[in-house]
């Protein structure tokens, strides 16, 4: 799809994509998509099916014979769906995590509720920056109100404080716990070793926030590669959305195996759903997806 110097009409957007090559079946259905998805949102999708994909520098938008405006739709259709799917298994995922970084090391460090600033266990770098960057906005948080009103001290407990941290602030904690065995804890409950599972987690993290954002994640990459065991990520998907699936799927597993099965399941499913082969292979070629 052409980028475009000045707003266009609905009529001279279906006009300009005549002219990339595009065809239609239904042009007022085609209408009422673009008004509903957007011109330049949909063009994330049409990139694939252009001649010279997946080269960025000097695009004419020109697409391959045969691309129709369904199969566009339909690769949109397929992110929308995964994106949900996927949503769904890392919230999961992210409840289950801090559960596990909670119960482990608070019982590690029982003799310390607020062992999470204290600077025998985390990094000093953790504990300067905590208040400014971590409990200045959950100290708006009316279950944490309710605490400093009721009890003494500075913070609230590890189960009331880390609750409510974001799965980037947990990442961020594991990372500055200073005891490799308390580390290890919360890595070996899901088969991992301490650097691996900090790599699963960071992926966990940008999959979640393009995720959560709405964001384009059918070609989306991971320039730190994910770490191949024990997930069993194959050599060419330690970059794209695939290995990004697969490091669910495994997280998933060390959680519940009738989830994993069931998200396997759910994304075959979304695959076979789509109706038009040009969509399908695109989704083979770039997502390295197969049913």
């Amino acid at each position: 799809m052409n980028s475009m110097k000045k707003a266009y009409t609905i009529d001279q957007q279906i006009a300009r994509l005549k002219s990339n090559g595009m065809t239609f079946d239904d042009e007022e259905k085609a209408k009422e998509i673009l008004l509903d998805v957007g011109y330049y949102r949909l063009g994330f999708y049409s990139f694939p099916y252009e001649i010279k994909f997946p080269c960025l520098e000097h695009r004419d938008h020109q697409l391959k014979p045969g691309t129709t405006f369904k199969s566009v739709y339909d690769l949109y259709e397929f992110d929308t769906r995964l994106r949900r799917l996927l949503l769904n298994a890392l919230d999961r995922i992210e409840v289950n995590i801090r559960t596990k970084l909670i119960y482990n090391i608070s019982l590690k460090y029982i003799d310390d509720p607020c062992w999470f600033v204290n600077r025998k266990y985390v990094t000093s770098k953790f504990v300067n920056d905590f208040e400014e960057q971590v409990y200045a906005v959950m100290r708006k948080n009316p279950i944490i109100q309710r605490h400093h009103a009721n009890h003494p001290g500075i913070y609230a407990p590890a189960w009331k404080t880390i609750e409510f941290m974001t799965i980037g602030n947990i990442i961020t904690l594991y990372d500055s716990l200073k005891e490799a065995e308390a580390k290890d804890l919360v890595a070996n409950a899901y088969g991992c070793s301490r650097g691996v599972f900090y790599n699963y987690m960071e992926t966990i993290r940008v999959l979640r926030n393009k995720c959560a954002h709405g964001g384009c994640i059918y070609r989306m990459d991971f320039p730190k590669g994910i770490k191949r065991l024990p997930a069993d990520i194959s050599a060419e998907c330690r970059h794209n959305i695939k290995g990004g699936i697969d490091v669910v799927r495994y997280i998933l597993g060390r959680i519940s195996q009738s989830r994993k099965k069931d998200l396997k399941n759910d994304i075959q499913n979304l695959i076979s759903s789509i109706q038009t082969p040009e969509a399908q292979k695109v989704i083979a070629q770039v997502s390295k997806i197969e049913s």
